[in-house]
């Protein structure tokens, strides 16, 4: 189970673990909080007051300061788990819906003629449509895309990094999404 932790703006920073929010808590860091309680953890007993220190975990918690780096300059990581699930598991060459097994990053320019591996350049393909495009493009090969690549934005990143979402963290990033996101479509085909 993980924390969304952001700024005190309400900007997502990282997906952290309960000990690590913990030690937000502990360090008085956490500005605010929202989302529900989803663990409490009990410390020692004061030697002058008898009282058990206690701290309550939400699900989503706001910290002090001001992150050093924009997160709007910053470019989502590209790796396949986030790809299929940006592309919702669908192959851009023939529409189907696959598992995350029979999948593969697809180059629009490939490799062969200097494609490069990124967000604007790769797409979801089944296996079989990966191996009969080969390494020409779309047109080279009559094969064309049925939806476009694109760099998801910050709060689509966050969704896509984290499998295991709790329903108010899902509901507080969805409210943030582009109204075109692609994540607002079709659930996922299952692994």
């Amino acid at each position: 189970m993980k924390v969304l932790k952001l700024s005190a703006q309400g900007l997502p920073q990282s997906w952290i673990t309960l000990e690590q929010a913990v030690t937000h808590y502990a360090a008085n860091d956490v500005r605010w909080e929202a989302g529900a309680q989803i663990a409490v953890f009990r410390g020692g007993h004061n030697a002058l007051t008898g009282l058990q220190s206690i701290i309550k975990v939400n699900s989503i918690i706001g910290t002090r300061g001001v992150p050093s780096i924009s997160p709007f300059a910053l470019r989502p990581g590209l790796n396949n788990g986030k790809l299929f699930a940006r592309d919702r598991n669908m192959c851009a060459y023939c529409g189907g819906l696959f598992s995350v097994l029979e999948l593969t990053r697809e180059h629009i320019i490939p490799f062969a003629q200097q494609g490069i591996d990124t967000w604007m350049n790769v797409v979801t393909a089944c296996r079989s449509c990966n191996l009969r495009k080969s390494s020409r493009t779309p047109e080279q090969a009559k094969m064309p895309l049925l939806y476009a690549p694109y760099v998801p934005s910050l709060w689509e990143d966050f969704i896509l990094r984290n499998r295991r979402i709790l329903a108010d963290q899902m509901e507080f990033l969805t409210a943030h999404l582009p109204k075109n996101s692609r994540l607002f479509d079709q659930p996922f085909c299952a692994d």
